[in-house]
């Protein structure tokens, strides 16, 4: 069962969303901001996704919670959302897959089987 982290600052979509995931296949792990997704990612590691909102509060945005992923597990396939548009955005790294929000549940789980 493919293993995700699921960084989400909104309480009621992280739960929604994370059922969701749990129901097509996927373990998730959820994490409320970066700082706790990167603690998780230090301490359970070996997760196959990671799917993070870019913008959270508490200074860690879902850029640097992608990098984290990286380092802790090379090839960890990456899944930032945000509300804002490409262009609004700094440059995202190659590795990591964007998706807009709002996106239906379904988009993701599409974009989870054609990244894994």
């Amino acid at each position: 069962m493919p293993k995700v982290l699921y960084v989400e600052d909104d309480e009621l979509l992280r739960m929604v969303t994370s059922l969701a995931l749990e129901d097509a296949g996927y373990a998730v792990v959820e994490a409320h901001d970066g700082h706790q997704a990167r603690r998780l990612l230090d301490q359970e590691g070996g997760f196959d996704f990671v799917i993070s909102d870019i913008s959270m509060p508490g200074g860690m945005s879902g850029l640097e919670v992608a990098q984290a992923a990286q380092a802790a597990r090379p090839g960890c396939r990456t899944i930032l959302v945000s509300g804002y548009a490409t262009s609004q955005l700094p440059a995202l790294p190659d590795s990591v897959i964007y998706l807009g929000k709002p996106f239906r549940v379904q988009d993701l789980i599409d974009t989870l089987g054609a990244a894994g």
